[in-house]
Order: C-alpha cells, then sequence, then structure tokens
C-alpha cells in the first residue's frame, strides 16, 4: 500500500494526499453482511444535540466485522481486500469451508487466496487467530481482546501493532500502541501481525469538504466564544483565553481523567508514555 500526492490543478487538490487503494482488489462488498446505518446528527432520543460538531456526511452501510474469530479448527480462504467506509484499516471477506463468509480486519500482507486458520493448534501466521497462551514472546499482534470471548478490543486501527512481551502466571504482559503495558489474559485472543494501510497516517484531506463528506461539522474554537458560551471565551481582541480548559471545566493538555479507583489500573504494569 502506498499513498500519492495530486497536481495543484485545483485549491483542494494543493495539498491533498490520499491512498492509492492498490491493494483493494474489488469494490463490490459482500450483500449478506451489510447492515444500515443510522445518522443521528449528534442527536439524542428527545432530539437535543448532545454532541457538537456532526451531522451530514455520505451515505454509509456497516460491515459486519467478525472481531470474535470463533470458528476453531476450520480453515477459511482470503477472497478479497476491501475498502471500509467505517474504519481507517482494510477488511478482508474470508470464506470458511462449510461455505459462510465473514469479514475480518485485514493485517498487513495478507493476501487473496491465503489460508487462515483460528483457535487451538492454528499456526502463528500472519492472518491467524490464537490464544495469548499459544502464541510465541515477541509477537506482532492486533484485534487483541480484553476479557475472554468478548471479541477483539484493542489494537484494531489502521497500522497499530501491540506485542506479547511476557507471560506471568495466567496473564500475558502486552505492549500496547499507546506505549502502554497492561496484564491481559492468556485465554483471551489475539490475531497474528499489524493492522493494515499504515499509510493512512501520511493523508491529507486537502480541503474541509472533505470532513463534511465524513460526518464531520466545522468546529468552533472556544477562545474565540462568548463568556457565556464557553469557559475560554470574551475579551477584547485575540485574548489568549487563560488555561485551557473544555467547554464544561476540565482542564486540558495533561490534565488526567482515568479514575484512581478504576478496577483495571491493576493489571497495568506501565502506564503510557506521554505525547
Amino acid at each position: 500500500m502506498a499513498v500519492r500526492k495530486l497536481n495543484p490543478t485545483t485549491p483542494g487538490q494543493r495539498h491533498k494526499v490520499v491512498s492509492s487503494f492498490d491493494s483493494i482488489t474489488t469494490d463490490t462488498p459482500e450483500k449478506s453482511l451489510l447492515a444500515p446505518i443510522k445518522k443521528s446528527g449528534g442527536r439524542n432520543n428527545t432530539g437535543k444535540m448532545t454532541m457538537r460538531y456532526r451531522g451530514g456526511g455520505h451515505k454509509r452501510r456497516y460491515r459486519v466485522i467478525d472481531f470474535k474469530r470463533d470458528k476453531f479448527g476450520m480453515d477459511a480462504e482470503v477472497k478479497t481486500i476491501e475498502y471500509d467506509p467505517n474504519r481507517n484499516a482494510r477488511i478482508s471477506l474470508v470464506e470458511y469451508t462449510d461455505g459462510e463468509k465473514r469479514y475480518i480486519v485485514a493485517p498487513a500482507g495478507l493476501k487473496v487466496g491465503q489460508t487462515l486458520r483460528s483457535g487451538n493448534g492454528a499456526a502463528p501466521e500472519i492472518g491467524n487467530a490464537l490464544f495469548l497462551d499459544e502464541i510465541p514472546l515477541g509477537t506482532i499482534i492486533h484485534n487483541i481482546e480484553l476479557n475472554p470471548n468478548q471479541g477483539g478490543k484493542l489494537s484494531r486501527g489502521a497500522g497499530t501493532f501491540a506485542q506479547l512481551a511476557a507471560k506471568e502466571g495466567k496473564y500475558g504482559v502486552v505492549k500496547l500502541p499507546s506505549g502502554e503495558t497492561r496484564m491481559i489474559l492468556l485465554t483471551c485472543m489475539a490475531t497474528i501481525g499489524a493492522v493494515s494501510n499504515s499509510e493512512h497516517s501520511l493523508e491529507r484531506s486537502g480541503k474541509a469538504g472533505r470532513s463534511r463528506w465524513l460526518g464531520r461539522r466545522p468546529r468552533v474554537r472556544g477562545v474565540v466564544m462568548n463568556p457565556v458560551d464557553h469557559p475560554m471565551g470574551g475579551g477584547e481582541g485575540k485574548s489568549s483565553g487563560g488555561h485551557p480548559r473544555s467547554r464544561k471545566g476540565l482542564p486540558a493538555k495533561g490534565y488526567k481523567t482515568r479514575s484512581k479507583n478504576k478496577a483495571s489500573n491493576k493489571f497495568i504494569v506501565e502506564k503510557r508514555k506521554k505525547k
């Protein structure tokens, strides 16, 4: 996969950097794995806007993704590598020997025609899903479960990966993309390899209109609001706004919001690194 920079024939293309889509093998999704998406525009069930700067966007259909990989001991053939409008990673359609088709998050290096397997006895090769107990130390993994049979929750974004660093008792020590090192039960599953489309971070939209296509409306800075609307609002001319904080008054730029009494704190070996 790669990105391509467009020639500046229009103002919107001057700084535009987009994916080359050279890994995509089809533009027609599997119809049986599509589901409708109802857009809320940031409104709740009473019609009140509870999330600002959302609305519009191109119509999408959800691709039902198999994050559990729970068809154990059965081979699956990779049929396609596809674009998914609902995530920044690529997805792959796999067909099991019994005829069932499922979508999975495509790891980097996955090829059409490749055979995948999950569960006990699967080889630690790209695309296979194994229990942490069976994965060799130092292996690059993604789509990691936090609880057994829950489905993958960690390291699912484009280009992300984690690493199994150690095994201690019934826990595996996993280094996550954020830099956090965390203990996870060895009975949880993970998929071998890194997530595809690692060049996603190099893309540039080029114009505000592409944000509107994605359902993002223009965001208003708090410092240009009135004091009644934001703690950083008001003042004559270009005021600095004082201490950076959210609309509700919570400090930003380094203020920790994670609860000190959170139950999962005991599983964190090393906290994530500051940016």
